[in-house]
């Protein structure tokens, strides 16, 4: 009788969970770990990722959103209630306040009297991709670096089995990147984060071994799976001959290319999205199926992300199907089934040959930080994004339920689409900011300034800034504190949009819709008076995710507009001082965290006290239908969802608007000659 095979260990399992509070974060976490996932992957609200408190002013209508505020020890104190650090290993989604989260993380470990030697997790810390993709920067690139190399060099010391940083390509490919370019900007991030740990004379050059073991990354997997198990396996081998040749790093184990993985939370659809499922479940096969790059960690988004917050059930059942795969499949009773296929092979390395090419020429502009500041990373991605898009609306990569076989039957999973989704009370938001409150009125407040102080003074120098970031937590000191403590000597950063510098996607082909919207541009533009229109595309609140903007903003120009886009991260005062000032005829608002209900009527509310009355507000981002009537009935013009993915088809709408708002007879395009 065969013997049965020995099963390998399955992969960490995760969802990547918080929200509105602390202690109602905990409970999710509770319940999660209760169901069976293995490991936690918190996600903070958007004022703790980019060091704001919640009550400052860019945080109103953020707390809470997208994830759990943490503004001080006693809120990490909550969130953790009740399970051991010690023995849950926990992924900390947090870049640019990824120093203040582990301290804070760590004295709540001590106080559980816990062997802080014998945590187990994950910092994400990658502040390169935030720059190029998801925008919860701060500080300028140079201090940025120095905090990673401060916090690598401490971690390796007193918590060697914790990954200080997780190189991070997930978004890079949300922001646009092909597989090559994924791979290839990754691994200049890591090579420059290396450099500078090996350069700042903190680690002995017999222990980067041991730096470069703690070193992991965390990808995105696409629909297109046998491309993203390639990739994986390219990752791998590139990682290997980098470590080899460049750190000298001999021991194989120190080598080994350790990742964790979402599978693509962008190629969601709100059209349709029950197939969504099936979506998640192959991209989940290529990082699993090849056992020689198999993920160590996976977390799956729910069917339901294109629509809204998923529901506690809605995140179980994408546990579960993690667990179908790995408890009840024959998977893990294998060697890497992939070995020797010539396919896989001739695949994987010509995105290694893509990858060596691209990271050369990124190396010869002095690194990864360069190709930062010069705008090229940010316009490559900006660039491939839009040709993404274009491939989308042409019809020549298919979407089912999108642009093919959009016919359907009602779905019972969205009959009552208010239901469908987990709303966030807006009472919880009260809640934190009373909390807050409290917590700076009952502790010792000369202990927590002269922390403060001392902060400011060792940043001024070139000491580690981890011991005095921890006797902050200690102390009291808020989360908003220490980030503007730490802006005080570092400054903070605009990174480049990446717009300017981006190709045409869309050719104007002679009868085609952009050449129509691009005539309608100019006739009304000529009909207002106006040399040009002029859109003001803008970015409320602290939603980073900058991509839809970026690519409503090229197209608009490539139709003919004058496009004012200032980046991210701007308060409703100033995109109406913005509007007023280029005179603009409409103003374009892009929102994905939730806080749209609360910041598009500020604005609106705005402009009619500036005396604007006819140019149109419209709004884009992830926003239930239920809500976008509450938008119309306060006067934005027109809303757009995910499922309006023609963006040609936007800017005409935008056109329309303008003609309606300044009351000019609907446009109509001149016959051609076809049409004769």
């Amino acid at each position: 009788m065969t013997e049965p095979q020995k099963r390998d260990r399955p992969w960490l399992m995760r969802t990547y969970a918080g929200h509105s509070t602390a202690s109602d974060s905990n409970a999710l976490y509770r319940r999660n770990l209760a169901k069976g996932q293995t490991g936690l992957s918190v996600a903070f609200d958007l004022p703790t990722q980019t060091g704001y408190d919640s009550d400052h002013i860019l945080a109103r209508g953020e707390v809470g959103r997208v994830g759990v505020p943490v503004g001080h020890v006693g809120d990490m104190r909550t969130l953790f209630d009740g399970i051991p650090l010690e023995q849950t290993n926990t992924s900390m989604t947090i870049n640019a306040t990824a120093m203040w989260l582990l301290a804070l993380y760590q004295v709540v470990a001590e106080e559980q009297g816990a062997d802080i030697a014998k945590l187990t997790g994950t910092t994400q810390n990658d502040i390169v991709k935030e720059y190029l993709s998801r925008g919860t920067h701060v500080f300028p690139p140079g201090p940025s670096v120095r905090l990673i190399t401060d916090m690598i060099a401490y971690t390796v010391g007193n918590i060697p089995k914790w990954n200080p940083i997780n190189i991070c390509s997930y978004h890079l490919q949300e922001a646009g990147a092909t597989p090559v370019q994924e791979i290839a900007y990754a691994m200049c991030t890591a090579v420059s984060v290396l450099d500078a740990v090996r350069d700042s004379g903190q680690v002995p050059a017999e222990r980067m071994g041991d730096v470069v073991a703690r070193i992991s990354f965390f990808v995105n997997a696409g629909v297109r799976f046998v491309e993203e198990m390639c990739k994986m396996r390219a990752f791998a081998q590139l990682w290997e001959k980098v470590t080899l040749e460049r750190y000298g790093v001999t021991d194989p184990k120190q080598r080994r290319f350790r990742y964790g993985v979402q599978v693509n939370s962008l190629g969601l659809t709100e059209a349709q999205p029950e197939n969504n499922v099936q979506r998640i479940v192959l991209e989940m096969l290529a990082v699993t199926l090849s056992k020689d790059a198999r993920a160590r960690a996976v977390q799956l988004p729910a069917w339901n992300e294109a629509l809204g917050l998923p529901r506690p059930w809605d995140q179980q059942w994408s546990l579960r199907i993690q667990q179908v795969l790995a408890y009840e499949s024959d998977l893990l009773e294998y060697g890497d089934i992939f070995n020797g296929s010539e396919v896989i092979e001739a695949k994987t390395a010509e995105l290694l040959a893509g990858a060596e090419a691209e990271i050369a020429k990124v190396l010869e502009m002095g690194g990864v930080i360069p190709a930062v500041e010069s705008g090229y990373l940010k316009s490559n991605l900006v660039a491939s994004h839009a040709a993404r898009r274009a491939r989308i609306e042409s019809g020549e990569d298919k979407i089912v339920g999108v642009n093919c076989f959009d016919t359907t039957e009602p779905s019972p999973l969205t009959a009552d689409l208010d239901t469908a989704i987990m709303v966030v009370d807006p009472a919880s938001e009260r809640s934190v900011l009373a909390a807050l409150e409290a917590w700076r009125g009952q502790r010792d407040e000369a202990a927590a300034q002269e922390a403060l102080a001392e902060l400011k003074a060792v940043a001024a120098t070139e000491a580690n800034l981890m011991p005095t970031t921890l006797a902050c937590a200690r102390a009291g000191v808020t989360t908003g504190e220490w980030s503007f403590a730490l802006r005080e000597v570092f400054g903070e950063y605009r990174a480049p949009t990446g717009v300017g510098g981006a190709p045409v996607a869309v050719a104007a082909e002679p009868g085609g819709e952009l050449e129509q919207v691009r005539a309608a541009v100019a006739a009304t533009a000529e009909e207002l008076g106006a040399g040009k229109l002029r859109l003001l595309v803008g970015k409320p609140g602290l939603d980073g995710h900058s991509n839809g903007a970026e690519q409503i903003a090229v197209r608009a120009r490539d139709a003919g507009f004058e496009v004012v886009y200032q980046g991210i991260r701007l308060t409703p005062e100033q995109i109406v001082s913005a509007a007023v000032a280029e005179d603009v005829h409409c103003v374009g608002l892009s929102i994905l965290s939730g806080a749209h209900a609360e910041l598009v009527p500020d604005v609106l509310k705005r402009l009619r006290r500036a005396g604007v009355e006819d140019v149109p507000v419209i709004v884009g981002g992830i926003i239930p239908a239920a809500d976008g009537e509450a938008l119309k009935a306060a006067g934005v013009a027109a809303v757009f969802t995910p499922k309006d993915f023609g963006i040609t088809t936007i800017i005409g709408r935008i056109v329309d608007e303008i003609r309606l708002a300044n009351k000019l007879q609907p446009w109509t395009p001149a016959p051609t000659a076809a049409t004769n």
